[in-house]
């Protein structure tokens, strides 16, 4: 078996295809280093946009049930349920506010 010849000899590598494929790396990497920081931008903007949205509900649903509770209980409604909702939606802003403030004092991960 080792005696037989392949049917076909293989094709000795050419300097060109070398070049070739070293410039396709080399633009790969520019390409990669390029979009990288928009994406990694992208990432989180897009999970503080998740947060806001996460934190409104939040108050907002937390006020409705907690309120809705005390006024089943108490046999204050509407009041209770009101009262709550109002602060639950007080608290949600004084959260994104918050998160706000702390971003705006943090640099660009990107610079």
């Amino acid at each position: 078996m080792s005696d037989e010849k392949p049917a076909r000899e293989p094709i000795a590598e050419d300097a060109r295809i070398d070049a070739l494929e070293a410039r396709l790396k080399a633009a790969r990497e520019r390409e990669e280093d390029r979009i990288q920081p928009q994406i990694s931008g992208a990432d989180a903007n897009y999970r503080s946009g998740n947060r806001v949205l996460a934190d409104l509900l939040g108050g907002i649903l937390g006020g409705l049930v907690i309120g809705g509770t005390i006024d089943y209980f108490a046999g204050t409604s509407p009041w209770g349920l009101l009262v709550m909702l109002f602060l639950g939606i007080g608290v949600a802003f004084r959260n994104i506010f918050r998160m706000a403030s702390t971003q705006a004092d943090d640099p660009p991960k990107g610079e």
